[in-house]
């Protein structure tokens, strides 16, 4: 994609003849994101920078989930645990094609955390979120409720409570489509080469991944790069008053191992909590590890240990034992999360922390270590809060309740707004339609028409048509079959010979963004 310098349309003055952007964000994951889009609402001018893809790391690869982090409350997180807790209905609202809710069943197990325990956090858990549309907390019982059929005998009594489940890709290639839309760039393929105050602002040079360099201007920056945080301090020549800690986590999709909607919480013998939760129809989403990590990011992978592991742990709770061959796709993120000294990587804080750096006169930066994907909305409020009022720039917060691209549906009702869909469109595949409509809600019309199965185009792939490539390719930022099989959608769980190639040739052959 071109970084087009002229197109810049901004609210202050210009140094050397050049426009000055209020804000320059550095990484394109669920933070970055989020922040362009607060900021773009307020009538900031925004410019946001990812190396690779949106969601291209970290922020497509969790379990997942919109949820308080039960377990968080064991370590008196109450904080995070609150602020995630509210934020599960608020995302629900604003988005409800992508984000549903989830009942998850949590087993009583000997040995492990005692059922008066259990009960206690999630009586917690229940009141302290101001839930309001999601289910409460109900007990289960062997022989009585069907969710414990899954289960092993031993498990005789469990409790099911409720978190939301998301795409968390399409949470953030949505976050930038209405940053986008409010007037920011999302620039992706470049990245941040160097930076050097000329107060008052930060002078800046990018370069993309095809060598062509630009430099920019901006009044502050916003360091949102995840596990490379630290990385861009150094390039920007700024001391870290925070330390990064980075904890790898993988996941493992299998062929369903269990009918019903639930998901089900379990606890290892070592304490650990992971998922086994229901994922695009026809699989089962099993994770996640904490594993601490101390290479590059980009190269992390799903280690035989941590498959091992996942197995393991499924086979103490689950009839349906499952073994790493039996994984149809395997993924491992970095969380870059504030270093709070905890031993274990597994109960380091998931709470975000800002490191600002804003000597008195100069540009100011904002770092971001930490956070999590549930927290991200509230963690652009607090973020534009800390750095507004050193830009003399007002502006009030407005995400609360707006819906994302695509969100508007009435009624919060998915499924009848698919049946509605099906029912358009007949011409095309009702479990096409489906996905479509979870993918991009009221916006597949900008895909889909009454004008019949011609206007599609070709079918590069089972269900993958050319107008979907199309719009994923000009709204979308998708440039490589990957964008389009594993971040856009999941289709690459049904991938085909040849399709991942055909989808390339695709792509590389339409006319540049």
């Amino acid at each position: 994609m071109t970084l087009r310098v002229e197109r810049i349309t901004t609210r202050g003055d210009a140094v050397d003849g050049k426009a000055i952007y209020d804000l320059i964000i550095i990484g394109g994951g669920v933070n970055g994101v989020g922040i362009a889009r607060d900021a773009a609402g307020r009538g900031l001018s925004v410019l946001l920078l990812e190396q690779s893809d949106l969601a291209g790391a970290t922020s497509s690869a969790s379990s997942k989930l919109i949820h308080g982090g039960l377990r968080y409350l064991e370590q008196s997180e109450f904080h995070l645990v609150r602020e995630s807790l509210k934020e599960r209905e608020v995302l629900w609202a604003a988005g409800p094609h992508i984000v549903h809710p989830l009942r998850f069943v949590l087993p009583v197990s000997a040995g492990m955390r005692p059922a008066w325990m259990l009960r206690a956090g999630l009586f917690l858990y229940d009141h302290i979120g101001e839930r309001k549309r999601l289910a409460p907390t109900r007990t289960l019982h062997r022989g009585r409720d069907s969710a414990l059929d899954p289960l092993r005998g031993h498990v005789r009594l469990a409790f099911e409570y409720s978190d939301c489940a998301v795409d968390d890709a399409r949470l953030v290639v949505t976050n930038a489509i209405d940053a986008r839309e409010r007037g920011a760039e999302i620039v992706t393929g470049w990245r941040l080469s160097g930076a050097q105050r000329d107060d008052p602002v930060w002078r800046i040079e990018a370069q993309s991944s095809r060598g062509e360099r630009r430099a920019l201007r901006g009044r502050a920056l916003i360091n949102a790069a995840g596990p490379w945080v630290e990385e861009v301090l150094g390039k920007v020549g700024v001391l870290r008053h925070r330390t990064l800690r980075l904890v790898k986590g993988s996941h493992m999709v299998v062929p369903r191992l269990y009918a019903g909607s639930h998901a089900y919480t379990l606890q290892g013998a070592d304490g650990r909590v992971m998922f086994a939760i229901p994922f695009e129809e026809e699989f089962t989403l099993i994770g996640t590890t904490d594993v601490p990590y101390d290479t590059d990011p980009a190269q992390a992978r799903a280690s035989a240990q941590e498959m091992d592991y996942l197995c393991r742990v499924i086979g103490e709770y689950m009839r349906v034992p499952v073994a790493p061959d039996q994984a149809v796709w395997r993924f491992a993120g970095v969380r870059p999360l504030y270093d709070d000294g905890s031993v274990s990587a597994s109960t380091i804080t998931r709470d975000y922390v800002f490191d600002i750096d804003a000597p008195r006169g100069a540009a100011p930066i904002l770092s971001v270590f930490g956070g999590k994907l549930t927290t991200y909305r509230r963690l652009a409020e607090h973020a534009l809060q800390e750095l507004l009022p050193r830009l003399n720039v007002t502006g009030r917060p407005w995400t609360r309740t707006a819906t994302l691209p695509g969100g508007d549906i009435p009624d919060m009702d998915i499924e009848a707004f698919i049946a509605a869909q099906t029912a358009r469109y007949p011409f095309a595949a009702p479990q096409m339609i489906r996905r479509m409509c979870r993918a991009y809600g009221t916006r597949i019309e900008r895909i889909i028409s009454a004008a019949g199965a011609a206007a599609l185009g070709e079918e590069l792939a089972p269900q993958l048509y050319e107008a979907e490539l199309e719009y994923l390719r000009a709204e979308e930022w998708a440039r490589t079959a990957e964008d389009v099989l594993w971040r856009r959608s999941k289709l690459g769980l049904r991938l085909t010979p040849g399709m991942s190639e055909r989808i390339d040739r695709w792509l590389s052959s339409a006319p540049a963004a």
